[in-house]
């Protein structure tokens, strides 16, 4: 069974929220790329719609839009998504995954496109800070 840590981005309020999907609702997500529309349903967020930005796989290399396929591949990059050279027209070979997702994606990044019936607010409740006891 593959498990995913969705990380839904509000850019109304600019918060972000962290649900895990597993399960049938993880289903979903297998074979979507970055750019794709999901229904909210499968996270939880009845009504609404996000899409897919980014994400990592289970050793934390990148996503990148311009690479197809689920694969892991060393590509030789000048900048952009998981490379950012310190001086100018510096370029490296690095390792990155493709834009497609795959049971070995780890963490999905997602933003809200439609908003749905019931406010984030409500969905997600704020958590009191625990009172340190010293």
């Amino acid at each position: 069974m593959v498990d995913f840590r969705v990380v839904v981005s509000d850019s109304k309020s600019g918060q972000a929220y962290q649900i895990t999907a597993s399960g049938p609702a993880a289903n979903k997500f297998i074979g979507k790329g970055i750019g794709d529309t999901v229904g909210g349903d499968a996270v939880g967020l009845a009504g609404y719609s996000l899409k897919l930005t980014g994400g990592t796989d289970k050793d934390g290399f990148p996503m990148r839009a311009d690479l197809p396929g689920p694969g892991r591949k060393k590509i030789f990059v000048a900048g952009g998504v998981g490379y950012h050279p310190k001086a100018e027209g510096v370029r490296k070979r690095k390792s990155m995954r493709g834009r497609e997702i795959s049971s070995d994606t780890a963490q999905i990044n997602a933003v809200i496109v439609e908003y749905g019936q019931k406010p984030l607010s409500e969905i997600f409740p704020k958590k009191e800070k625990e009172e340190k006891k010293e």
